[in-house]
């Protein structure tokens, strides 16, 4: 029996699997929303930021995303086959008091899961493919080269109230899910003893509401900027970018 196939019949390999893959997810979850906040600075840092991402080679560009695609796909797999696994061992007459004593995060994470699966498609429809709004046409000049402004691509995408309520209501879910997982993968690798637990869980309380305000002051101050006139963002630069968009699309 070759070792990736003893990992994969122990339970304690599929709990380091999924714990690793969290790992991995959670860092990525964390510089991404670092890099997103950038966003409340003046536009040429995001747009520097993001057309940096963009110019990296293709095999890299394209390393990085099969790397994160293999983390979602082994962290949800792992997932399923847990849950199946703890199911299928648990008596009927102790799953009420086991219920019970469960905490909510740890009861919901499935359920969170699948909803964060949705939401991480939606995501990359929305802002990586664009097919949910067309965002093609919105020039920046930087350093005397026309890339893509992601300050207004964002700013607009956000400006459609359905999609930050939906955001804010998927990133809420997203806080007990990273906590919980993060505590999870601490118990996992052998770190959450009685000496450590309170400190580490309180990091992981720490770390799932660090990400889920940063993610979601970024719509919420296009909100606040859009519609009640508080000017949190460069609502002007929006409008520039936009009139100068029509005026190329008028005039080729």
């Amino acid at each position: 029996m070759n070792p990736l196939h003893q990992l994969l019949k122990s339970s304690l390999g599929k709990k380091y699997l999924m714990a690793l893959s969290g790992f991995v997810l959670a860092g990525f979850v964390l510089g991404h929303m670092a890099g997103n906040v950038q966003i409340f600075l003046p536009p040429e840092y995001i747009n520097t930021y993001g057309h940096k991402l963009q110019s990296l080679p293709g095999v890299v560009l394209w390393g990085i995303r099969l790397f994160l695609l293999i983390c979602v796909t082994v962290h949800i797999w792992m997932a399923v086959v847990l849950t199946i696994e703890n199911r299928l061992a648990r008596p009927d007459r102790y799953e009420k008091e086991a219920t019970v004593e469960a905490t909510f995060s740890s009861r919901s994470m499935p359920y969170t899961g699948v909803i964060l699966l949705f939401f991480i498609v939606f995501h990359i429809l929305h802002y990586t493919v664009r097919s949910v709004y067309d965002y093609s046409n919105l020039p920046y000049k930087l350093h005397g080269e026309t890339v893509h402004d992601i300050y207004t691509m964002m700013y607009m995408g956000f400006s459609h109230w359905w999609v930050s309520i939906f955001y804010i209501v998927t990133m809420r879910l997203l806080c007990p899910h990273l906590s919980h997982g993060l505590s999870s993968m601490f118990q996992t690798l052998g770190w959450r003893n009685e000496k450590w637990r309170g400190i580490l869980d309180n990091a992981a309380l720490l770390y799932g509401w660090v990400v889920f305000l940063g993610f979601i002051s970024i719509p919420v101050a296009v909100l606040i900027t859009e519609y009640a006139g508080f000017n949190l963002l460069d609502k002007d630069h929006v409008e520039a970018t936009l009139a100068l968009a029509r005026s190329l699309a008028l005039n080729p």
